[in-house]
């Protein structure tokens, strides 16, 4: 009989067990990387805390990598469904790593660039498609207004049609692919575009946000993200996660 009675108790207990490990299942997985060949940006570590706190409150597990030897190929980017460049600079991936990340997107996976992701592989036309604009220049940092060009997109619903916002304006040469949907734009009279080199800004309009379908899959990417506390700006995460979500899910349109 006590045989019989332990049995009984005990089978709920399993029951419990098992139902809590099916309800902390994660939506999808991350691989975040921030390896850089050039200038090492300060709000690396600050963005990669708040993209791991994202992580716990959006239930999705990432994976933070610094080295592409270890994670650029087709067995370990399959577990993926989207790879964020967290200010990465120049050249990165070797032609290895280059064709198992195309590989990757055409499977109909994602990508997100943080800041220095358009600093990242001029050399590689394709990826120059993927990202949409390469970096050119950027004057000192300032303050100056955001304006939201397009809110119907994951992330955006918070974000002010108007914000007073701090941080290096990069400066964007010619678009590299024509199907570029434009989030968010800085306004170029609030603040001085001009730098010491004779750069003179881009004009009227001047794109700080977009994504697009790409390849197969889709790429987000966001200029702003220079100044370490910008990661603790609720704005500026709800407007990350947005891209993640989308660029993991195709979700949200």
């Amino acid at each position: 009989m006590k045989n019989i009675f332990v049995k009984k108790i005990m089978l709920p207990v399993v029951l419990f067990v098992t139902c809590s490990t099916v309800s902390f299942s994660q939506q999808f997985n991350v691989l975040l990387f921030t390896q850089t060949a050039g200038y090492h940006h300060e709000s690396i570590h600050e963005g990669v805390a708040a993209i791991r706190q994202l992580a716990l409150r959006h239930n999705f597990s990432v994976s933070w990598q610094e080295n592409a030897r270890s994670v650029f190929n087709d067995k370990s980017l399959e577990g993926y469904q989207v790879v964020i460049f967290l200010n990465t600079t120049l050249n990165i991936l070797n032609d290895e790593e280059q064709a198992a990340f195309e590989k990757f997107i055409k499977s109909g996976k994602g990508f997100v660039g943080i800041h220095s992701a358009a600093d990242t592989e001029y050399d590689w036309p394709w990826y120059n498609k993927l990202l949409g604009m390469m970096f050119k220049k950027h004057p000192q940092q300032q303050t100056a207004y955001l304006k939201v060009e397009d809110s119907n997109f994951p992330g955006m619903e918070r974000f002010p049609k108007k914000l007073l916002w701090t941080d290096e304006w990069y400066q964007f040469g010619e678009a590299k692919a024509t199907d570029l949907h434009f989030l968010v734009t800085v306004d170029e009279s609030t603040y001085s575009p001009n730098d010491d080199k004779g750069g003179i800004g881009m004009g009227a309009f001047h794109p700080i946000s977009w994504y697009h379908n790409y390849d197969g899959g889709r790429a987000f990417y966001t200029a702003l993200g220079h100044i370490p506390l910008t990661f603790s700006d609720q704005t500026f995460l709800d407007h990350i996660y947005g891209g993640i979500y989308w660029a993991a899910t195709g979700k949200g349109l």
